[in-house]
């Protein structure tokens, strides 16, 4: 079976510069040619998957066959083998190792972090302020995720290290990832930028553990839990090296996905009078937010949901680990599957008016009709996110605990920046009391 190739290739380059340039549109197009579509990225051929139910086979039903793909090994040199990229037998292990950590009692812990850091953040707003919200989301992401990890409060200079130094690897990585080897060799500053970066946040995890170890106390929190784990079979615990790449990995997952979405969360609220009137009345008034109080939470976590539909990943990558059909077409071991979640999260087939923000999408009754593999924010199978839980409490918690104080207004519209992800630039929004 023959599979079309994506128009817009230049010689050598193959479809790297209009993937760049074009971003989502370049790949929200593909849908037209076929449910394969073939992709050049300088030398090397792809396979870009435009149905759910091959997105679905990829991430879920043939996991097994599929390894993390040359995206991720741009990333290998920060977070090494931790669950992001690892694959196989040692995946499962290590999956195995970490979960506890997210079980629903320590989230139940997490969400009491969240809601005080969340409140401190608030109650350090002055009434008609303008804020620059993207950057307060981004530390509190950071805050929130790292006192997850080390239980102690951690410092602004730590924070502002944290914020810098892992937007700037997600960043220059997907720009990696999409161009011909040679250009992560050139001496330019976006390499130096990038090794920079990858040091910094090396340096800084290795003294968090390396402190820890020396003191051999279970603090309860995400690195106690790494550190306390055994494997289920050998009785072994995790190397520091081990530890250390799950660190980076949570550290890194746990900041991008949830600033973004608290970030068009406050825009698409703002900008849809109906969504943030119900999201107000849902809210409760008088006092703080609890875990207890998520499940009551309904609209708010509909809103999460429509925000993670409409402001997910660009793109995911897989390698064949074997011999796949995939509809209809053999792929050898080595080939590469490139996957978009924003691809899926748009098709009008399964979302009507896609760039229409409408948390009722997400009823019961119109969730089950959607079919497997078109809705990926975390992608899926034995390589989800294990955090997606997490993910979920902290937008709910911090949405209605900002909403049970504040209305944020738009002063200007938004920009926005694309990378891997689409980034708000230039939220500034007034903090009016309600």
């Amino acid at each position: 079976m023959s599979v079309p190739v994506a128009p817009g290739g230049l010689p050598f380059l193959g479809h790297t510069l209009p993937m760049l340039r074009k971003r989502f549109d370049f790949t929200a197009n593909l849908r037209e040619r076929g449910d394969l579509v073939e992709i050049r990225l300088g030398p090397l051929r792809t396979l870009f998957v435009t149905s759910p139910q091959l997105v679905h086979q990829v991430l879920v039903t043939d996991a097994p066959k599929f390894h993390k793909g040359r995206m991720f090994d741009k990333f290998r040199s920060f977070v090494g083998n931790g669950l992001a990229l690892s694959s196989g037998a040692f995946h499962l292990r290590q999956r195995r190792m970490v979960q506890p950590a997210f079980h629903r009692d320590r989230i139940a812990g997490y969400a009491d972090t969240m809601v005080r850091a969340t409140r401190e953040l608030v109650e350090s707003w002055r009434p008609g302020e303008v804020r620059a919200v993207e950057e307060d989301v981004q530390g509190l992401a950071v805050r929130i995720v790292g006192e997850a990890l080390f239980s102690t409060e951690i410092g602004a200079d730590v924070i502002d290290e944290i914020r810098r130094s892992v937007f700037m690897i997600i960043n220059n990585g997907i720009v990696r990832a999409l161009s011909p080897s040679f250009v992560e060799r050139l001496p330019i500053p976006a390499n130096r930028e990038f090794d920079a970066a990858i040091a910094r946040m090396r340096a800084l995890v290795h003294e968090v553990i390396a402190s820890r170890r020396a003191g051999n106390t279970d603090h309860g929190d995400l690195l106690s839990t790494l550190m306390l784990a055994r494997d289920a079979e050998t009785g072994e615990p995790m190397t520091d090296r081990q530890v250390f790449d799950e660190v980076v990995t949570l550290l890194t997952a746990g900041v991008e996905t949830t600033a973004l979405a608290l970030a068009w969360a406050f825009h698409e609220i703002a900008a849809n009078p109906e969504v943030e009137r119900r999201v107000l009345a849902e809210v409760p008034a008088g006092r703080l937010v609890t875990f207890d109080d998520v499940p009551a939470l309904t609209y708010t976590g509909r809103v999460a949901n429509e925000v993670l539909r409409k402001y997910p990943l660009w793109l995911l990558m897989r390698r064949a680990a074997e011999e796949v059909d995939l509809g209809g077409v053999r792929l050898a071991p080595g080939t590469e599957v490139i996957l978009s979640p924003h691809a899926m999260h748009h098709d009008p087939a399964h979302f009507p008016d896609p760039g229409r923000f409408d948390p009722d999408r997400w009823t019961p009754d119109r969730v089950r009709r959607l079919p497997k593999g078109v809705f990926v924010p975390f992608g899926g199978g034995i390589h989800q996110c294990v955090g997606n839980h997490f993910a979920m409490t902290e937008i709910v918690v911090v949405v209605a605990t900002v909403c049970a104080r504040y209305r944020l207004v738009p002063e200007r519209p938004v920009r926005t920046r694309f990378t891997n992800a689409a980034y708000p630039v230039g939220l500034l929004m007034k903090a009016v009391p309600r």
